[in-house]
């Protein structure tokens, strides 16, 4: 089995990557505009994406990725509803995406900066998720 720490590092890039989906999951029904839908659904490609990369160096590893709590899965579909009690325009969704994206980019710039000696294969996948989330905060600005 790899090293802990790579371990520790592909968790931080699955979990990152599950909460961006769930977090679309919440939101996605109450989304008015189709191209704003359209955007999403290519967020979540995106996401899965890399959930299934970061799967396969799992295996690699011999390891399994942790999933979110139920818990934490619970408290974000709450935290939307709440959120969204008064007000479901679709610029109060993309500021709630946007808030959830700068959360992603901070957590995995600091994991990079902490596991930056991890395995080549893990800080690619990382830095292609920092990429992924940086492009889809640009793209959520046109919805606010």
């Amino acid at each position: 089995m790899k090293d802990n720490k790579n371990i520790e590092f592909l968790n931080t890039i699955y979990q990152i990557s599950e909460m961006g989906v769930i977090g679309i999951n919440d939101v996605f029904d109450k989304i008015k505009k189709a191209e704003f839908r359209e955007f999403l659904e290519s967020q979540k490609k995106e996401y899965n994406t890399i959930l299934e990369e970061s799967e396969k160096i799992f295996a690699s590893y011999g390891a399994k990725e942790k999933e979110l709590g139920k818990m934490i899965k619970i408290n974000s579909k709450m935290m939307s509803e709440m959120k969204l009690i008064t007000n479901k325009e679709d610029s109060t969704i993309a500021k709630m995406m946007i808030e959830g994206t700068i959360k992603g980019i901070t957590k995995i710039n600091s994991a990079i900066n902490t596991y930056n000696e991890s395995d080549e294969e893990a800080l690619k996948l990382a830095n292609k998720l920092l990429e992924t989330l940086e492009n889809n905060m640009e793209g959520l600005k046109i919805y606010l």
